[in-house]
């Protein structure tokens, strides 16, 4: 506050010292405007839409969720994730790799929904444990296609 007044006493041109004075009571004004007018700090319409959609519904958080559930296969059989798939290899050729350690109820390869490309993982459901145990020995770290697949036995959620 002592500065202030330092101005007013100081030999400085008082226009100046006026201009500066109206410049920062501008801003002190400008700043309570706002806060006053827009408490949620948002500028111009986002702060209008954000009232309105918080009077439409209650926003709804899944805190601590952050995957989806993914029920275990109906028919009893063994899942098994295969990862850093190449993404040239086909479902029929990832199928082919595990029926030589015996059947395969169905091979999976996850696409993207917009491209149809592959995500480079897959799944593989298999119904005998034996079998699903001397496949995950084998064809871990096995290089197909200039990857090494990585494969376990999925994780079901739920």
């Amino acid at each position: 506050m002592d500065q202030v007044f330092e101005l007013f006493k100081t030999n400085t041109c008082p226009a100046v010292t006026i201009a500066v004075v109206a410049f920062v009571l501008g801003v002190v004004v400008t700043c309570i405007l706002c806060k006053l007018c827009r408490p949620c700090g948002k500028k111009g319409d986002a702060c209008q839409r954000a009232d309105r959609q918080s009077q439409r519904r209650p926003q709804q958080r899944n805190e601590g969720k952050f995957e989806k559930t993914h029920p275990a296969p109906a028919d009893g059989s063994i899942e098994i994730y295969v990862g850093n798939l190449s993404y040239d290899l086909t479902e029929d050729q990832l199928r082919k790799e595990f029926e030589a350690f015996g059947t395969v109820n169905s091979a999976r390869i996850i696409t993207n929904r917009y491209n149809g490309k592959s995500k480079g993982f897959g799944f593989v459901h298999m119904p005998n444990r034996a079998e699903v145990d001397a496949a995950l020995k084998a064809l871990s770290d096995k290089e197909i296609l200039g990857r090494k697949l990585k494969c376990n036995e999925a994780k079901n959620v739920g």
